[in-house]
């Protein structure tokens, strides 16, 4: 038979009409090749219920599910990145010396931070799940009735005529487990002092760490609500406003009530106590736990209208009636609702005169209508003389004072070579030595945790002076430096400005008082003359002459002078050293250290 060509736009009935016998046969085996290979996978219609086990196939994953295998019992939240040693050695940069104070601050705002740290953990767990029942919902549901708008849902006629009847409990029930998460409590902290220790220095230095929403309020103008005065929820306000208004970070942030010894109760008043008594009342539950609310006008940083736009004064603001407004409130002021819960109170005060009450407590013995009397060689005996403005008494390993320590003080360790310890009656405070001072014992069982700070010794004052990282030192040679002036003290004029401060009796703020009397003309009259160089020297320190100047070509006059005196220093530095050998002393086994004190010992009085 003959194959007639086709053309190639012919109709497809005359190419199929026209093929031979033997091509058609070879069309049906591909055929039957490919319905042969095809058939080995079932179609979607064949697949059988036995295939997953009776089960259908649902196709959902779930990523919060526990994980398998042999990391399952792996940890997973890891290694703390804030530990209190690391909180220690960064409070180490900034204040010098108050080495139990830091570390009592140091473990409360790590647990406080630990809290916060769960308490997140606890909310986003609870997102998790809640988007997981929210999936397994989605699954579950028709899709024609759930999915598609204009779909309503079956409706059950059975159920339709019968309300849902509430049940009471068994009392059986109360005997369950009880399976509610654990609730970590707070442990607010009490700073004491005297002025100018560091004690609001090292609460900002901590929070800066954290990174959390801080705020310092001032308890002395605080009076009783419906008073002339602040009332005592300003402090929340404060918070809020440095938390820019965000109430969930403000909820978790610290509050310093400085000066709060200010607010105790008067020994004799006359009329109602509204500024001791009444803001200690106030200060309770704000401390302990509850709703305060704010009502303020936010000015949120970096939003939409700028920040120097009035949102009350535009026609856009808040209308009355709007939400956050309440009746009577004025317009543009919201109403926020904060829970201090989980606020930090860190409590600061002097407390001028709390140290005799508990001199008074710790003395040996009594006589004649409860009068203490203070044993002459006891710990007390020396304090008197320490607290009225002279010389810190150091603690000696082995005395009586070394032995309170240790019995009262959980961060006490014994002398060493290095810096001594002095003795601080404010360590051995009790709840009752504060009942005694003026606060109700209310106010005082809401704050466990009490660290005092010791005085500023003539050496300490020296550190202060020159180690921190904002020291005075540093502050004042780069702000002379901004001028072109290079600023230079050697090292007797330090400690004859550390000597000078020491003895003004307010803590490290002297410093700032001594530096500015020295430097007071010479940053009047360096700043656009043609001084380079300026020396403070121990006779300038010791106010007998002025600040030197040098002008440019002077600098080798000015190191001169440096190096003199730095010499002269060092000379008289090892003169006393030699003058000051330690001899041979046979009292130290028995703690006598003079034949008076064996005397007074042996005779018995």
């Amino acid at each position: 038979m003959r194959r007639l060509p086709l053309r190639p736009g012919g109709p497809l009935c005359a190419r199929t009409c026209c093929w031979s016998p033997m091509s058609r046969a070879r069309l049906v085996v591909a055929r039957r090749d490919i319905s042969s290979s095809s058939s080995s996978f079932p179609t979607s219609s064949q697949f059988n219920r036995s295939d997953f086990t009776n089960q259908p196939f649902t196709g959902s994953y779930e990523p919060g599910l526990p994980t398998p295998g042999p990391l399952a019992s792996a940890p997973i939240l890891g290694a703390p990145q804030i530990t209190p040693r690391m909180l220690k050695k960064y409070l180490d940069q900034f204040v010098v010396g108050q080495d139990r104070a830091k570390k009592v601050l140091s473990v409360a705002v790590f647990n406080h931070y630990q809290r916060v740290r769960e308490l997140q953990r606890r909310e986003h767990e609870a997102m998790k799940q809640q988007a997981q029942r929210a999936r397994r919902a989605s699954i579950e549901s028709h899709p024609v009735e759930d999915e598609f708008p204009g779909q309503q849902r079956t409706v059950d006629m059975s159920e339709a005529p019968h309300p849902p009847q509430t049940t009471l409990d068994p009392p059986s029930a109360l005997t369950e487990t009880d399976t509610s998460p654990l609730q970590l409590e707070k442990s607010n902290v009490l700073l004491l002092g005297p002025s100018g220790v560091g004690k609001t220095l090292m609460a900002k230095t901590l929070a800066k760490v954290l990174s959390v929403p801080f705020s310092i309020s001032d308890c002395t103008p605080f009076t009783q609500a419906g008073y002339i005065g602040e009332d005592a929820d300003s402090c929340v306000q404060r918070l809020l406003a440095a938390a820019n208004y965000d109430v969930q970070q403000a909820e978790r942030g610290i509050i310093v009530l400085d000066e709060i010894d200010k607010i105790t109760a008067a020994k004799i008043s006359q009329t109602k106590d509204v500024g001791g008594r009444g803001v200690q009342q106030a200060l309770l539950k704000i401390i302990e736990g509850t709703t305060v609310q704010v009502m303020a006008r936010p000015n949120r940083r970096n939003n939409e209208t700028g920040p120097d736009i009035d949102v009350s004064n535009s026609p856009l603001g808040r209308r009355p009636g709007a939400p956050g407004t309440m009746p009577g409130q004025q317009q543009g002021k919201e109403v926020f609702q904060v829970r201090t819960d989980n606020i930090l109170f860190i409590c600061s005060g002097a407390f001028v005169g709390l140290h005799k009450l508990v001199m008074d407590r710790i003395s040996r013995g009594s006589i004649g209508f409860g009068q203490p009397v203070r044993a002459a060689a006891g710990p007390t005996a020396r304090l008197e003389t320490s607290q009225d403005g002279t010389i810190p008494i150091p603690i000696i390993p082995g005395s009586e004072e070394d032995i309170l320590y240790k019995k009262h003080l959980p961060f006490y360790s014994s002398t060493t070579d290095g810096e001594p310890t002095y003795f601080n009656p404010l360590d051995l405070l009790t709840p009752s030595d504060l009942q005694e001072y003026g606060f109700i014992p209310e106010l005082i069982g809401r704050i466990p945790v009490t660290a005092a700070l010791s005085t500023l010794t003539q050496p300490l004052l020296l550190r202060v002076l020159t180690e921190p990282r904002n020291s005075l030192i540093a502050q004042y040679t780069t702000l002379f430096s901004l001028s072109g002036i290079e600023l230079r003290f050697t090292t007797p004029a330090l400690h004859k400005i550390a000597a000078n401060a020491f003895s003004m009796g307010t803590g490290a703020r002297a410093l700032r008082t001594e530096i500015e009397a020295l430097l007071g003309d010479a940053m009047f009259e360096a700043p656009g003359s043609s001084v380079k160089f300026l020396l403070v020297t121990e006779d300038v320190a010791e106010r007998k002459e002025k600040p030197l100047y040098f002008a440019r070509g002077q600098g080798s006059r000015f190191k001169a002078i440096i190096s003199e005196e730095e010499s002269e220093w060092e000379r008289k530095n090892q003169c006393g050293k030699k003058d000051q050998e330690p001899s041979v002393d046979h009292s130290s086994d028995t703690g006598i250290s003079s034949f008076q004190e064996y005397r007074s010992r042996a005779v018995g009085y």
